[in-house]
């Protein structure tokens, strides 16, 4: 360290933006957690911690959704680094974003509880500190853009799931309807779905059949050249 001693030090902090999808209200919601420090003590923030010595960003920011949620092996991404002077009023803080996608059910309820975490509907968000606001809109439209190139809304839906559930989410993603026929026909001609001999009867007398995201079969295709589009627009 003495080699850079003359030069001045921050604080280098991972703040997670965590999106679930709730199936039954239709809602992309947003996982936060109540400050219980200062500044800001008591008010909405996302989930972050500072960065520990011996840890990589990557790590850190793992690190904090285990914490909050218990889950492991889960969709995050590194968004961008925000490095504003005055962004934090405790200290000179350089925060690094990262987004997760997670299945609701699966959280750890204990854990979620004991931090005071919350989902949040994203269409009825609370005042969040600092520019956490700034964070979460850059990580909608960047989820907004995944799901056009890559299967990542498949993270957000339980492991079988109807076409109609999934053109749902589409629509909380991008809070606009969505033509269901030209939706149907271009998710079922990329052969990535596995149709069940289930039918969900919840909501309807008819039913509608299962389908289940077959990551094998995708993962061979992309080899194969295959390039995923859902455009919606």
């Amino acid at each position: 360290m003495t080699l850079y001693s003359k030069y001045s030090r921050h604080l280098v902090a991972v703040d997670c933006i965590i999106f679930g999808y709730d199936i039954h209200e239709k809602e992309i919601k947003l996982l936060l957690v109540k400050r219980s420090f200062d500044p800001a003590r008591g008010k909405w923030s996302l989930a972050g911690g500072f960065v520990e010595q011996a840890e990589s960003l990557d790590v850190a920011a793992y690190r904090v959704l285990h914490n909050l949620t218990g889950l492991k092996n889960v969709f995050l991404k590194q968004l961008y680094s925000y490095g504003d002077v005055d962004r934090d009023p405790g200290a000179r803080v350089i925060s690094v974003a990262y987004w997760a996608l997670i299945k609701i059910k699966d959280i750890d309820q204990k854990l979620s509880k004991k931090s005071g975490a919350r989902w949040q509907s994203m269409t009825r968000l609370p005042e969040l500190i600092f520019d956490h606001l700034v964070m979460v809109d850059r990580a909608l439209s960047e989820l907004r853009m995944q799901v056009r190139i890559k299967p990542v809304g498949f993270e957000l839906l339980p492991e079988k799931f109807t076409l109609v559930q999934m053109l749902d989410l589409y629509e909380a993603i991008y809070q606009k309807n969505i033509d269901k026929r030209n939706f149907r026909k271009k998710i079922l001609s990329m052969d990535i779905l596995e149709k069940l001999d289930e039918k969900e009867k919840e909501t309807s007398k008819k039913g509608a059949y299962y389908y289940r995201f077959i990551k094998e079969r995708y993962k061979k295709l992309v080899r194969n050249g295959f390039y995923f589009s859902l455009d919606v627009s």
